[in-house]
């Protein structure tokens, strides 16, 4: 369809790029009281992915929300992609997405036809999912805002979180880096057309078929790397697990023209506030400059972060290479000895 208007041009920041830093939210978070239940199995005191309440022995839901401002011009685009990054969450804590509300902020003047496209892109996303819509809250924003809050089914013994990772795991990703660094590109009418169109493919691609194969194996902690960028999330990972993580970068895979445009210094801003957050932990030792920009890039939709069992490793990555967009290896689990949390080798 023909646009009436460009998204993009209404917002200040793109997709996750527009989540507030992990280390800000850590202090606006410090002091607020968790209150004990035993059904809650993981909540937000655990910088975890959605948070997890048993039902019965058989059954624990598993819930999240997430929302941000255009990343894309086209409505439609941009309700898939919003919708793929709030799926996400669940797939990250193994469990299925059943049920999903809208979020939504609209400028009074946007058109009509364009509200309705973002809301239908989000709608066929959430049903590729195997999920519902069953409802939402809208109000007036002068920034165009949409994403869900969702709902999920997890078996109690099956979740898979953020902070179960042990000494020897290896580490898998699902999707390539540089998403966070195309779409600032594209702003300022920087990147290639083939380099937006990979990283739609990217954003809209969703997590369900990693899931649905990594819960055949023996994963000791998953996570999904968005806003906080690949160290921001693999740093939560090893604080929660009290482990060290090294990533032999050369084993990345890294979009190539994401990589030429941080050599130009075309950096969004979240890159600067996961830096700010994660590179105290990280020893990066001779890694270039431009592809530590990368590894702290924030990504939206991003792939799934998986500790496996060393000895389930290559079953997995083989099981995963055709059905998600990049499978690979990218490092290990060690032993904390103390000082950084991560390697970059």
């Amino acid at each position: 369809m023909e646009n009436e208007v460009k998204l993009t041009k209404l917002a200040k920041c793109a997709g996750c790029g527009a989540k507030v830093g992990a280390g800000v939210l850590a202090q606006l978070l410090d002091g607020i009281k968790v209150h004990n239940d035993p059904n809650l199995l993981v909540g937000f005191d655990k910088s975890d992915d959605a948070s997890v309440y048993k039902i019965s022995d058989e059954l624990a839901l598993v819930q999240t929300v997430d929302f941000f401002p255009p990343i894309a011009d086209d409505p439609y685009l941009f309700g898939q992609i919003a919708a793929t990054n709030a799926l996400s969450d669940v797939y990250a804590m193994g469990g299925e997405p059943k049920l999903a509300l809208n979020l939504m902020c609209v400028p009074k003047e946007m058109p009509s036809e364009a509200v309705h496209q973002m809301l239908r892109g989000g709608y066929d996303k959430v049903y590729e999912a195997g999920c519902l819509i069953t409802g939402g809250h809208s109000i007036f924003d002068e920034e165009p805002k949409y994403g869900l809050a969702v709902t999920g089914f997890v078996h109690p013994d099956h979740i898979l979180t953020n902070s179960g990772a042990k000494p020897g795991d290896v580490l898998l990703l699902t999707k390539p880096l540089g998403i966070g660094i195309l779409s600032t590109a594209h702003k300022g009418e920087l990147a290639s057309p083939e380099g937006m169109e990979l990283a739609y493919r990217l954003m809209t691609t969703l997590n369900k078929a990693a899931r649905d194969v990594m819960v055949n194996f023996r994963v000791h902690a998953c996570t999904d790397v968005t806003g906080f960028s690949l160290m921001g999330h693999l740093l939560e990972m090893a604080q929660g697990s009290e482990v060290q993580a090294v990533v032999h970068v050369c084993e990345v895979d890294i979009i190539p023209e994401a990589a030429e445009l941080a050599k130009m210094g075309v950096l969004p801003e979240g890159m600067y506030r996961n830096r700010t957050f994660a590179e105290p932990s990280v020893d990066v030792g001779d890694t270039p400059l431009h592809l530590q920009d990368v590894l702290f890039d924030p990504q939206t939709a991003g792939g799934l972060l998986i500790a496996v069992d060393p000895a389930d490793a290559e079953a997995l990555l083989q099981a995963l290479t055709p059905c998600v967009p990049s499978a690979q290896r990218i490092g290990e689990i060690r032993t904390y000895p103390g000082g950084s949390r991560i390697l970059l080798r």
